[in-house]
């Protein structure tokens, strides 16, 4: 069964929430409803639906008008067997020491390497993206200097790769935690079948606003692979939670958007140590000053 989209931009958050909020009440319903700040610089947000009916165009065209956005457009998705899709597509990842593949590429783990079992359904979060395979070569790289991470955490673990990537190679506990519950589970189950269970650690929570990680900072180590705004944000909770001369990995961040995290966090006493591009993306290594 075909399943259907149907997007708008607009440039005010408000209005933009207001919207989402008003396509839960059409007929057909939406399954879902999104509401997302296109990271470009512009200010725009989009909204979406998706719809396991067509949506009613005339319906659509009226909250466009009254919330003053664009007009929706609206596609047809065929009906395609995604998780058979992403296992055909996604390729094994080296990432330095690391392997990251899926149970259909368990034949293919290196010798010597650091296996991580991210299962096809659970894709974001594989390695394949910029950002995820700049973090791990930049968790290699340090462990590669000498670094040992003894309290590691992973903010907005997503699919709890990196933390995994710690755990593996470091003999103490990782915490890793998502705002989103859904991402948790999912770390939780990529935990399990890597069986990682005494040595990784998931929560839910917003940042660093969870008793879990306040008992176990300050911390040596923190990833944060999220986006540029939720990334400055962040910062001084960063520097209140980083021990001196503590490391941070920071990714989620355009090319473009790279020189102004980097000033954030160093008028927070974090400062930039080295950086990866790859793709438009750019992952920061960055330490705490005594």
């Amino acid at each position: 069964m075909p399943t259907y989209t149907a997007f708008t931009k607009l440039d005010d958050k408000t209005r933009a929430e207001a919207l989402g909020e008003k396509m839960e009440d059409l007929t057909p319903e939406p399954s879902g409803v999104g509401v997302f700040e296109i990271e470009d610089g512009s200010g725009t947000w989009e909204v979406g639906g998706y719809f396991t009916e067509e949506p009613d165009a005339v319906g659509l065209a009226l909250l466009a008008a009254a919330f003053d956005a664009a007009e929706f457009v609206v596609s047809e998705v065929p009906d395609t067997d995604w998780v058979d899709k992403v296992r055909r597509e996604l390729t094994p990842v080296p990432a330095g020491r690391f392997f990251v593949y899926g149970s259909h590429d368990a034949d293919k783990v290196p010798e010597g390497s650091e296996p991580l079992l991210i299962e096809a359904a659970m894709a974001f979060g594989t390695g394949h993206h910029g950002t995820t395979l700049g973090c791990l070569k930049a968790l290699d790289r340090l462990a590669s200097d000498g670094f040992q991470g003894r309290s590691v955490a992973d903010i907005g673990c997503g699919t709890a790769v990196l933390a995994m990537g710690a755990a593996r190679i470091w003999p103490h506990t990782v915490i890793a935690g998502d705002i989103d519950e859904v991402a948790v589970e999912v770390a939780q189950a990529n935990v399990r079948a890597n069986i990682l269970e005494d040595k990784v650690i998931c929560v839910v929570a917003t940042g660093f606003d969870h008793p879990e990680l306040a008992a176990r900072g300050p911390y040596d180590l923190v990833f944060a692979n999220i986006l540029k705004q939720p990334l400055i944000d962040l910062a001084p909770d960063m520097a209140r939670h980083l021990q001196p001369e503590g490391f941070a990995i920071l990714s989620g961040i355009l090319t473009r958007q790279s020189d102004e995290v980097v000033a954030v966090y160093a008028r927070n006493g974090i400062n930039l140590v080295r950086e990866e591009v790859i793709g438009d993306w750019v992952t920061l290594t960055l330490q705490k000053v005594n």
